[in-house]
């Protein structure tokens, strides 16, 4: 299997592994003979760019992935490596035969779909949380970023930009402070030129970082100066409402010149929980509610209650606590067990197991 990436026009090769191309999934790869590595650059609906050992070409998913896939959570994203067919494209588009196992996914649930799952980004390493210090800065959406980047399984940072726009930045330090236990908040602001060396300590040669947050945040502003130059649009944020426009329109994974791999997202102002782990970004109450009177707590009304005990010595803020079980129900994860979960899941994404079955029949169909 070899470890190296042709650029178009070049003799010279690129070592694979500065795209991520770590040895555990060279080891996975070569149970493929025949096939060859790509990581997928791109998501266009059903098409997908990949970069192959001859550079980047488009590819799409083969039959049998489709009709064997039991999900969305099962087709390539942005940020996976994957088996394909062909180096080039002179006999047409590639063709994706197998997803290699991923270290870490970064999912939602997709908006405007009751049941759907949409997979953000594959394979990353940190998550950079993003939000802006104007009238963006929203404590209840930083606890939901926070909830799926730790199910993810990358390491999530929060970066605060625009701190040119903020008037009392301490205290807003001090907010962030009560929902970000475990993670670290970077503050940066392009006017000033402040921040970004604390994001560029965390990028060291094939690891993939992700950029997410909402539109106008500033995410396209970062990439451009890791990248050292301007390699994605940006835009102002709109004067009336002091929101942000989208400047990034898809998924995409970008090779940066000092090493490492960055993957820029559109923007998502509504950003709805398929799953997440509430355990790592609420541990605080989790704490809390170990020492409650009765083990199956709710926190509302039940006498001898560590959490409403915390709230009413304002130890901990009563929006923390409601935004908690909200996304406790929006996840569905009270009281279910394992096979109750899993039911829960498949619910979530095709109504029903015979639903599964006959979307299954209809991509084979197709």
């Amino acid at each position: 299997m070899s470890l190296k990436l042709k650029i178009p026009g070049e003799m010279d090769y690129i070592n694979l592994k500065k795209y991520g191309f770590s040895d555990s999934f060279a080891q996975e790869a070569a149970l493929y003979p025949g096939l060859f590595a790509a990581r997928v650059s791109e998501q266009h609906r059903e098409l997908y760019q990949v970069i192959g050992e001859q550079g980047e070409l488009a590819a799409s998913v083969s039959g049998k992935l489709a009709y064997t896939a039991d999900g969305v959570l099962n087709f390539p994203a942005v940020g996976d490596w994957v088996m394909i067919d062909r180096m080039d494209e002179s006999a047409g588009k590639a063709v994706i035969h197998h997803i290699l196992q991923r270290k870490s996914v970064f999912t939602r649930k997709a908006a405007g779909a009751a049941n759907a799952v949409q997979v953000v980004a594959a394979n990353i390493d940190v998550v950079f949380i993003c939000m802006s210090l104007n009238a963006d800065f929203n404590l209840r959406r930083v606890e939901r970023y926070l909830s799926i980047a730790w199910d993810s399984r990358a390491k999530p940072v929060v970066v605060l930009t625009k701190a040119d726009l903020c008037h009392d930045l301490p205290r807003r330090l001090g907010e962030i402070s009560t929902v970000s236990l475990g993670a670290e908040v970077i503050v940066c602001s392009c006017l000033e030129e402040t921040g970004y060396q604390s994001i560029a300590s965390y990028i060291t040669p094939g690891q993939t970082i992700a950029f997410i947050g909402s539109s106008g945040v500033g995410k396209s502003t970062l990439i451009n100066r890791l990248m050292g130059r301007e390699v994605l649009a940006t835009k102002e944020i709109r004067p009336d409402d002091d929101r942000g426009r989208h400047a990034t329109t898809h998924r995409q994974l970008l090779l940066l010149p000092n090493g490492g791999i960055a993957i820029d997202t559109p923007g998502m102002r509504e950003l709805q929980l398929y799953s997440g782990n509430l355990a790592k970004s609420f541990e605080d109450i989790e704490e809390l509610a170990a020492n409650c009177k009765f083990p199956d707590c709710t926190h509302l009304k039940e006498p001898g209650c560590a959490v409403k005990r915390a709230i009413e010595a304002g130890e901990l803020a009563e929006k923390r606590l409601a935004n908690y079980l909200k996304l406790q129900k929006e996840i569905g994860y009270e009281g279910l067990n394992f096979r109750r979960l899993e039911m829960e899941k498949i619910n979530r994404m095709f109504g029903s197991k015979g639903e599964m079955k006959q979307a299954m029949r209809q991509v084979k169909k197709k």
